[in-house]
């Protein structure tokens, strides 16, 4: 079974973010025995005066295979959230079971209103129980439901938000190719801005630190079109905030 978890609006300015914890969740169930999971994406909600937010208003997703049920995974990372989210922050739940097509437009829409729209609690509680998933809340004012509804919208829509965790795969100037950095299981496909594929013979310059961001459902390096002497770049972290 596969299911898709989003967390939301557990920190506050002093202590890490929410990928922290949902990292060190993760890791937790790993060592329970409970499943396998996906690298964790973020995902920029609105920013707006009326949206009370820590920092950047974003939420985090990751992906779930397991034979567990969903409702064991809400009790345990319901009683997580309220044990390990900072004091002052509005944590909010969301698990969904792979969802049908129908569930998936209306979790995408949402997804995509929550970028440039001031959205409601009572919003995201009316879709999650006309769409039956699991969405709750655990401190605070709760408000973090609406950014864990929208999360799991914006990892279906495959389009949208940056994998967790930067990768060192080499000096910074070094050439590698496309089919050598395909090779590591955190780079699924490499592209430019403009969705072009880089295939495996081209040679890319890397950085020291590289990002990946979700583009057609997969975990994917972004360059630079080919320079004069056919290679690519990898883009710069400041080129990668857009995304």
């Amino acid at each position: 079974m596969k299911l898709m978890i989003c967390m939301d609006d557990t920190d506050n300015l002093e202590s890490k973010g929410t990928g922290w914890l949902v990292e060190a969740a993760c890791r937790e169930m790993t060592a329970m025995g409970w499943g396998s999971y996906s690298m964790i994406s973020r995902h920029q909600l609105f920013v707006h005066p009326d949206i009370p937010y820590t920092s950047h208003n974003s939420s985090m997703v990751f992906t779930a295979k397991t034979d567990v049920a969903p409702e064991k995974y809400a009790e345990f990372l319901s009683a997580y959230l309220e044990t390990h989210s900072a004091p002052g922050s509005d944590p909010g739940l969301c698990i969904v079971p792979e969802p049908e097509t129908e569930t998936c437009k209306a979790l995408i829409s949402f997804g995509l209103r929550a970028k440039k729209e001031v959205l409601t609690k009572s919003q995201a509680y009316t879709l999650a129980e006309k769409l039956g998933i699991h969405l709750s809340e655990h401190g605070g004012t709760g408000g973090g439901i609406i950014g864990a509804l929208a999360g799991i919208g914006l990892r279906l829509q495959g389009n949208d938000g940056r994998f967790r965790g930067w990768y060192h795969l080499g000096q910074a100037g070094s050439v590698m190719t496309a089919g050598e950095l395909r090779s590591y299981e955190s780079i699924e496909d490499i592209r430019t801005p403009d969705n072009a594929p880089i295939e495996d013979a081209r040679r890319i310059r890397i950085s020291d630190q590289l990002k990946t961001i979700c583009m057609n459902g997969r975990s994917t390096l972004l360059v630079h079109p080919a320079d004069s002497d056919g290679i690519h770049a990898v883009l710069a972290k400041e080129e990668l905030k857009r995304f």
